[in-house]
């Protein structure tokens, strides 16, 4: 299993896996969003090959913090297969996240998981993350492109 940077290729792939966690992510939006994101020193999409298989993805964003010293890191998403959770993909995910983030000079990382998803609380645990603060969200509605 190797981890590498996604691919305008792995489109179809990556958007089978956001379907798995609830996503209609269609293969263009995919496409768009990696070549977007692609240029980017904040921005990276990792996916676990194995012989040639997208088993796993995990998007990553670093920003700025104003109030204080250092960057974070946010994980914007993670899955991995249904048929390869327990096989070690998500925490090879994470600790590439954590290298990427440490070499960008975060000093915090963060995800958000659903509250419907305690199997995913009790994985990020395992990683080194604990449930820390409130998250309060505003959605708003525009047309896609």
């Amino acid at each position: 299993m190797q981890v590498r940077k996604a691919k305008p290729d792995d489109s179809e792939r990556i958007s089978v896996l956001m379907r798995q966690l609830g996503y209609e992510a269609s293969p263009s939006l995919i496409k768009h969003k990696l070549l977007a994101l692609s240029g980017q020193a904040t921005d990276l999409v990792l996916v676990a090959d194995d012989k040639g298989v997208v088993k796993g993805v995990v998007s990553l964003h670093v920003q700025e913090m104003f109030h204080q010293d250092g960057r974070l890191g946010r994980i914007t998403s993670l899955v991995v297969d249904e048929a390869s959770r327990g096989e070690g993909v998500g925490s090879l995910l994470v600790l590439e996240a954590d290298n990427f983030f440490r070499r960008s000079g975060c000093v915090r990382a963060e995800v958000t998981s659903g509250d419907h998803r305690p199997q995913a609380h009790l994985f990020y645990q395992k990683q080194g993350y604990a449930q820390d603060e409130r998250r309060f969200l505003k959605r708003y509605h525009m047309a896609r492109p």
